[in-house]
C-alpha cells in the first residue's frame, strides 16, 4: 500500500475542533476477540494501517478493562512513526486517556506506571476520592467528567480544550457503545480479518443502544484477503 496515501486516509481533518476515530479489528462474522484478545485477529495488513491512527493522534482513548486485558503500556513509536509526528508538528508521543468508573483500574496498572508521558484517567465523581489521589500519586492526570458515570461528551470536549483534538480510540466494545450514545464518534476504522470465529465473542459495540446511525463509506483498501474500511458517522 502506498504510504503517502495511507497517511492521507488515516490522518485527521484539520478544519475540525475535535475528531474521534474508533478503531477495531474483527472477524468477518463480527467477533472482536480470539481467546479473549484482539491480537488473534490482527495480521500484517491490519498492523500496517492500525498504527497510523495513533501515530497521527494527539491522544489515544482506551477503556480500563481493555487496557488491563491487552496489557496496554502506552504507545511505543519506531523511528518512522517519530519522523511522521515531527513532520506533522505533533508532540513527540501521543497522550493516553484511559476511561474508568474506578473499579477496573488499579493505580499500579501498566497503562499508568509505564506510559512515556502522564496518562489521563477519565472518570466521574462517583470514583472514590482516595482512588483518584492514588492515580495522581502514580503519575496520572485525573479528568472528572460526570457524576454517577462518565459524561463522554464532556470528556471528549475537555480533551479538545487541552489541545488534544485528534482522538484515536482503541475501545473496547462498551467504550464504543458509550461514545456512540454520547454522539462523540466521528469515524469508524474497521479491519475485517479473513477469519470466522463464531462462539460467544463480543461485537464491536455494546451498550443500551442508539437509534441506528447512518454511515458514509470513506474508503476501502484490500490486502491479502483483508479489508480495511473507513466509515464516517452521519450526525
Amino acid at each position: 500500500m502506498d504510504r503517502a496515501e495511507l497517511e492521507r486516509l488515516y490522518g485527521y481533518p484539520e478544519d475540525r475542533s475535535q475528531w474521534l476515530a474508533m478503531n477495531f479489528v474483527s472477524s468477518v462474522d463480527g467477533a472482536v476477540e480470539v481467546a479473549g484478545r484482539s491480537r488473534g485477529l490482527s495480521n500484517a495488513a491490519d498492523r500496517e494501517v492500525y498504527p497510523l491512527g495513533s501515530s497521527l493522534a494527539d491522544v489515544v482513548l482506551v477503556g480500563a478493562s481493555t487496557a488491563i486485558i491487552e496489557e496496554f503500556r502506552g504507545i511505543e513509536l519506531d523511528e518512522r512513526q517519530t519522523e511522521l509526528r515531527a513532520r506533522h508538528g505533533l508532540a513527540p508521543v501521543p497522550r493516553i486517556a484511559v476511561v474508568t468508573s474506578g473499579r477496573s483500574l488499579p493505580p499500579d496498572a501498566p497503562v499508568i506506571t509505564e506510559a512515556q508521558v502522564p496518562t489521563i484517567v477519565i472518570t466521574c465523581d462517583a470514583a472514590p476520592a482516595t482512588l483518584r489521589e492514588d492515580w495522581e500519586a502514580a503519575g496520572a492526570e485525573v479528568l472528572v467528567a460526570g457524576h454517577d458515570s462518565v459524561d463522554f461528551a464532556a470528556a471528549t470536549s475537555a480533551l479538545a480544550q487541552r489541545g488534544l483534538k485528534r482522538m484515536h480510540c482503541d475501545g473496547g466494545p462498551r467504550l464504543f457503545g458509550s461514545l456512540l450514545e454520547a454522539g462523540a464518534v466521528d469515524e469508524l476504522r474497521l479491519t475485517l480479518s479473513p477469519m470466522l470465529v463464531s462462539g460467544t465473542a463480543e461485537r464491536i459495540a455494546h451498550g443500551t443502544g442508539i437509534d441506528p446511525a447512518d454511515l458514509t463509506l470513506a474508503s476501502v483498501l484490500a490486502q491479502d484477503d483483508t479489508l480495511m474500511i473507513r466509515y464516517l458517522i452521519n450526525k
